[in-house]
């Protein structure tokens, strides 16, 4: 396979999970651990798809998700351990 994935999250323990399990099912992973990061990462490596924490340091995930949308199409599924029905919403 070479579909690319783009993990973003600030749990290192999180991210080495995901990596580990998407690299044995044959994709290529990048992470990132914060929202800027995420933003550039996005822009270069272009992923298939990407793995988005809302809760990230200096750029939250929704905004992460915004900019994202304005240029490009990529599927995102988001992370989350917000409960409240608001933040589902605002996510879909």
């Amino acid at each position: 396979m070479n579909e690319m994935i783009l993990v973003v999250d600030d749990e290192p323990k999180i991210v080495k999970q995901a990596r580990d399990y998407l690299e044995h099912g044959g994709f290529r992973v990048v992470t990132a651990g914060d929202g800027t990061t995420a933003l550039a990462r996005a822009r270069h490596e272009r992923p298939d798809l990407i793995v988005l924490d809302l809760n990230l340091p200096e750029m939250d995930g929704l905004d992460v998700c915004r900019a994202l949308r304005r240029e490009s199409d990529v599927p995102i599924i988001m992370l989350t351990a917000r409960v409240d029905e608001t933040d589902r919403l605002i996510g879909l």
